[in-house]
């Protein structure tokens, strides 16, 4: 059996990029944004986010007709991770909701 240096020769090594972020981006808070939708009733919405957010009632309800009456509503700012465990928690509630870094 032959070996053919040329084709050995021929392995690229592969290279590991870095991953770089500015402290500025990972210092950035990130808001967690519910939607609007003409599924999910108001009750129902507040209930959730009494549920994922532990908010009181009245404040959730204020979120809610904010949700409603605007079309969006700001419920949390934080660090990315945390941010999106609480947007798959509204999905699990089938809530239209989104990540978006702060301005």
């Amino acid at each position: 059996m032959q070996i053919f240096p040329e084709i050995l020769s021929g392995v690229a090594t592969p290279e590991i990029g870095q991953e770089t972020k500015t402290k500025e981006a990972l210092d950035l808070p990130w808001n967690v944004v519910v939607h609007n939708d003409p599924v999910n009733l108001m009750s129902y919405v507040t209930m959730v986010f009494q549920k994922v957010f532990g908010y009181p009632k009245e404040k959730a309800e204020i979120h809610m007709m904010e949700v409603h009456q605007n079309g969006r509503s700001i419920l949390w700012s934080g660090v990315r991770e945390r941010a999106e465990l609480f947007v798959q928690q509204l999905h699990g509630y089938l809530l239209l909701a989104t990540i978006e870094r702060t301005s």
